[in-house]
């Protein structure tokens, strides 16, 4: 099955190229770094470290903790951070420099992977939720390389999908060092397609190990003070197409009520910036763009959020958030950033892809669900016009994000038995002397 999947996946680079120019007339990044995709990432990668893919910018950003610890607890080891979007990309370059190195992850065509593998030789890989690869697996596996799946998560849908693979996918599974699932649930879906019980460990997920930190406090009080020292704030992040307009709408509606109102708009993918601009003017509505580095007017009545790497920050101006790719069906993005600012959190019913974290959220009133124009234009309207509401749904939210905490520590531990204790050691060593 392994190598019909090969021979398939080697016809279809054409039109994946195909893809990729087409994708790159809205996001120019698309149509550079191709050789990175096929493992020739010479020189730009240091051997003899640790792996981690993210395949883009949610996963990135629950790695970010991950890594930082890594790089804390092992100084002396290289990291290298793969992805396979340019947006993953761009997000990983600004949030750690060159502390890390930085190449995309090849497409699992067996010559690519051994290229890349063997350039990048590492101690241990670590790939952030579910993102299996045959090829690269297979290759791990003969290499004698570690491969941890952190942070696991296996919707029952995915999970059916995978079942029609049969035979094919218990002999993957069963070539993965350790899966460190994000609850029993999904661990249990793993281990009904064939993995060993013995690679399992339930972890909790990483994505409640984030914090507002005080210097990002202290940015997001002065741009609020800049933006809307006096006004209400609500955001919409990680839009999809089909959901800015219901969105827009619900703000017209809610302009009526409060007419100085703000909506910051900010869509999932950069190639959507623009359509986001043209639905506001459709809208009828005044705007800036958050690019631009215009203070906004008394007039302006939508921000769009038109720059990378900034959504915690923009969460933390907001009264209240509205979580985007959950009134289409996209299964929703990561409540728990807007969470930890401790502001209520709004979401439309389609939640698969953070369903535990939301079913966890909703029992402690810390995440409404809306399902439409009208019900979200209500739900807004309560909470701006009752302060002690407001804050009580937005204090129930981070309460379960700060309950929840601690799977990253948990992880680490797991991961040391792959990791040479040498290289604490010597950094230990080499700072005393």
């Amino acid at each position: 099955m392994r190598q019909l999947y090969s021979v398939l996946l080697y016809l279809l680079q054409p039109l994946i190229w195909l893809r990729l120019y087409l994708r790159g007339r809205k996001a120019p990044a698309y149509r550079k770094r191709w050789a990175e995709r096929y493992g020739f990432c010479r020189g730009k990668v240091e051997p003899g470290g640790i792996m981690l893919h993210s395949v883009s910018v949610g996963e990135t950003l629950t790695a970010i903790p991950l890594v930082r610890a890594l790089r804390y607890r092992y100084p002396t080891l290289p990291i290298t951070v793969t992805t396979m979007t340019p947006t993953g990309s761009e997000r990983v370059m600004s949030a750690f420099g060159d502390d890390v190195h930085h190449v995309y992850l090849p497409y699992d065509l067996p010559g690519s992977v051994n290229r890349f593998l063997n350039q990048v030789s590492p101690k241990l890989v670590i790939v952030m939720e579910t993102e299996l690869w045959p090829n690269l697996i297979h290759q791990l596996n003969k290499r004698k390389i570690p491969l941890v799946i952190a942070n696991a998560r296996l919707s029952e849908r995915s999970a059916k999908g995978y079942a029609k693979l049969g035979k094919s996918i218990r002999t993957m599974l069963q070539k993965i060092t350790l899966i460190a699932a994000q609850n029993s649930e999904d661990g249990e879906r793993f281990i009904q397609l064939g993995l060993k019980r013995s690679h399992l460990t339930v972890t909790g997920s990483l994505k409640f190990d984030i914090s507002v930190t005080p210097e990002l406090s202290a940015r997001a009080l002065t741009l609020r003070r800049q933006w809307a020292s006096h006004r209400p704030v609500w955001i919409a992040a990680s839009t999809h197409d089909g959901e800015e307009s219901i969105l827009l709408e619900a703000h017209a509606k809610l302009l009526q009520r409060f007419p100085d109102l703000l909506l910051i708009l900010v869509p999932r993918h950069p190639e959507r910036f623009s359509t986001a601009q043209q639905l506001t003017t459709q809208a009828g509505m005044r705007y800036i763009t958050r690019s631009s580095g215009e203070i906004p007017s008394e007039q302006t009545q939508v921000i769009i959020g038109d720059t990378m790497g900034e959504l915690m920050l923009l969460y933390g101006i907001a009264d209240l958030a509205f979580v985007g790719g959950s009134l289409v069906e996209r299964g929703g993005h990561n409540p728990l950033e807007p969470a930890a600012h401790a502001v209520p959190v709004l979401m439309g019913p389609h939640i698969f892809n953070f369903k535990d974290i939301c079913n966890k959220l909703e029992q402690a009133n810390g995440l409404i669900t809306i399902n439409d124009v009208d019900s979200l234009a209500e739900q807004i309207t309560l909470l701006l016009s009752d302060e002690e509401y407001r804050q009580h749904r937005g204090q129930q939210a981070v309460n379960v994000l700060l309950q929840n905490q601690g799977a990253l520590e948990k992880l680490l531990g797991l991961l040391e038995p792959y990791l040479p204790a040498g290289a604490i050691n010597s950094w230990i060593r080499n700072v005393c002397l």
